[in-house]
């Protein structure tokens, strides 16, 4: 875990209550992925590694994001830059992503098969994922033909592998052994 994510969890937390108190989650998560992208140029990256005020680089990355930013988006740029944590923005948005996953009751579940599934199979494979999981599952499909036949499932930090490869991997250890 990367020191920015630890730094930026508590932004993200405490911007996800406030946009949950007011019933504003999409435009805060809009706000923060506008503004993580402008954090990420690499003018501005140079910029926020300047010796600038803390007022002086709120006031250009407001004036840079402009109508992108509500008045509580502005603010919370304010404390970003008070507490020089303005390059933290990637991950307060990727943070606060999460969060509204779990708030949504959503997972992204990555499905890598040998071959491209059918609708029928991509139907089947996510209504039994969203039972097994209790949330609602977007399957993100993924093709590689190393896996002969089966496929890997990751949602989260559970993995399924059902991929021939691995076990003829598995065989070939324990023949091995």
């Amino acid at each position: 875990m990367s020191e920015l994510t630890t730094v930026a969890r508590p932004y993200a937390k405490a911007a996800f209550d406030f946009a949950v108190e007011k019933a504003d989650i999409a435009k805060w998560q809009e706000m923060l992925v506008f503004a993580a992208e402008v954090a990420i140029n690499d003018e501005m990256r140079n910029i926020l590694a300047s010796v600038l005020a803390p007022e002086k680089l709120a006031e250009l990355f407001n004036s840079i994001c402009a109508e992108q930013l509500n008045t509580h988006g502005q603010n919370f740029i304010q404390v970003l830059a008070e507490n020089n944590r303005l390059s933290a923005l990637p991950d307060i948005s990727s943070q606060f992503n999460i969060l509204k996953a779990e708030y949504d009751k959503e997972i992204d579940v990555d499905v890598t098969s040998a071959k491209k599934l059918t609708k029928v199979q991509v139907t089947k494979m996510s209504a039994a994922l969203e039972k097994r999981l209790a949330r609602k599952v977007k399957l993100i499909c993924n093709v590689d033909p190393t896996l002969v036949a089966g496929v890997i499932i990751k949602a989260g930090d559970t993995v399924i592998d059902g991929s021939v490869h691995s076990k003829l991997n598995r065989l070939t250890d324990a023949l091995q052994a």
